[in-house]
């Protein structure tokens, strides 16, 4: 003990008596923080930094800043989970002038006003599986999918169909898309017709339009999918149910004011 005390110059008396102070009352703190915040972080999926770890913190009645959450986070070796997804774009040259972009028309105020839609891929054992999805503009919500073994019409209106059956919109619904066969096809179009939804397209060469859909699957990738291998389809459903449920009404959104997009629609209404 001696030539630790002389290494880093204190003396033994200093030293005992660090040993047996009480702990202080920042360092209690400490350790009730770093409990919520392991937990939220778990819950999260490793998903969440600071910024959401802090509004979690704040709506369970901890005030806390930022930077002690940072602190707090290194020392525990807590680190959001961090994924680049690539997305293969096809080059869409043609120009369909009877389905313009609408949104540059008008905003989502409110639910229900604007609906996105776009396809991914998910592969399950050596083949792919083509997932869509339709999701609220207004509150990031997605409320209906669909999985199927080929990209065509079918997989795009199943999933717009789930989502009617959820939530049953008036006429005048604009449904946002990409410019790809399975949603200009007349399979899809006369389906939007005939409920009296207005049909609108991204420009060509200008992907960000259909951000909302992009960003979500990016974070499905990036939140539950990277790293998993599926031997079959009904492991790929389960997995997205969770995931959905998770999305919809616990994962905090920057862009919802670190809402869940189920909250951020009951406040609104």
């Amino acid at each position: 003990m001696k030539r630790l005390c002389g290494l880093y110059g204190v003396a033994r008396a200093g030293y005992y008596a660090w040993r047996c102070r009480e702990e202080s009352a920042r360092h209690k703190q400490d350790r009730v923080l770093t409990r919520a915040i392991q937990e939220i972080f778990r819950g999260s999926r490793g998903t969440y930094g600071s910024p959401r770890v802090q509004r979690e913190l704040a709506s369970r009645g901890m005030g806390v800043s930022r930077r002690r959450v940072e602190r707090l986070m290194r020392a525990a070796g807590m680190r959001a989970r961090m994924v680049v997804i690539y997305r293969a774009q096809r080059a869409m040259n043609l120009h369909y002038s009877q389905h313009p972009n609408r949104l540059w028309q008008v905003a989502a105020r409110r639910p229900d006003r604007i609906w996105v839609g776009d396809v991914t891929y998910v592969r399950v054992g050596p083949r792919w599986r083509f997932l869509a999805m339709v999701m609220d503009q207004y509150s990031r919500r997605v409320l209906g999918w669909s999985l199927a073994r080929t990209r065509t019409t079918a997989l795009t209106r199943a999933a717009f169909d789930h989502a009617m059956r959820h939530r049953r919109p008036g006429r005048g619904l604009i449904f946002h898309s990409d410019r790809g066969n399975e949603y200009l096809g007349a399979g899809f179009h006369e389906r939007l017709e005939s409920l009296g939804v207005r049909q609108s397209t991204t420009r060509g060469g200008t992907p960000a339009e259909n951000a909302h859909a992009e960003s979500f699957f990016h974070s499905l990738k990036a939140d539950m999918l990277h790293g998993l291998t599926f031997t079959n389809d009904g492991q790929l459903r389960r997995c997205l149910r969770t995931y959905l449920q998770y999305y919809n009404y616990k994962r905090l959104h920057s862009s919802l004011d670190y809402r869940s997009p189920v909250a951020f629609e009951q406040q609104a209404a």
